[in-house]
């Protein structure tokens, strides 16, 4: 396959393409989009414009961005994606967009943890029910050795949302029996944080 070399010129009018994505200015994006402009260029914390995007919850100019052909599973220096940045931010139209575009729902971040484990601490429940309409995996463990649900348990307050998240978790299929490093399970992490209700979840 040959490869592009791309102007410095281009180069620089991607910088510039960025900078416009992550302030949320529309029509300078259009206007780059027009030019020779490289798409995946990276400033110095490795963001490309849609990552940059992702960060601001930019949604209009996340549509141009993956229109024109963005990479969407693009990494910036901190390994966050435009796909894994909502999952722990909740922005739920944001993930909704680059799901479509086709993002690597397998993508792990610094801890190795996915979306969904991400998804699980901050108890986003609308973003777990898109994660769990796809193939991601349920009893992933991540670098601290612990499951979306341990981190739902672990994490989590015991309130409405992170029962709500433990309870999606368990009808998706979350071992419950899966331990954390330490052998400690879900179930014995709930009663010693004393959360009733996923207590009863759990022991269902």
């Amino acid at each position: 396959m040959k490869k592009i070399i791309y102007s410095e010129q281009s180069r620089k009018n991607g910088l510039q393409l960025i900078i416009a994505a992550e302030k949320g200015d529309v029509e300078t994006v259009k206007s780059l989009l027009k030019k020779d402009v490289y798409i995946h260029a990276q400033d110095k914390e490795g963001r490309c414009a849609i990552v940059a995007a992702a960060y601001g919850n930019r949604l209009e100019i996340a549509d141009l961005l993956i229109a024109a052909g963005a990479d969407i599973n693009m990494k910036d220096n901190t390994l966050q994606s435009a796909y894994l940045i909502p999952t722990i931010e909740g922005y739920t139209d944001m993930l909704k967009k680059t799901l479509k575009a086709g993002a690597d729902i397998h993508s792990t971040d610094s801890d190795n943890g996915t979306g969904l484990i991400r998804a699980s601490d901050r108890g986003h429940v609308e973003i777990i029910k898109e994660l769990l309409k796809t193939d991601i995996r349920v009893n992933h463990v991540n670098r601290m050795g612990w499951t979306a649900l341990l981190e739902a348990v672990i994490l989590g307050d015991g309130g409405k949302r992170h029962t709500e998240v433990v309870r999606l978790l368990v009808d998706a299929g979350a071992d419950v029996s899966l331990a954390d490093k330490d052998g400690v399970t879900p179930l014995e992490h709930a009663k010693n944080k004393k959360y009733t209700d996923i207590i009863k979840i759990l022991e269902r």
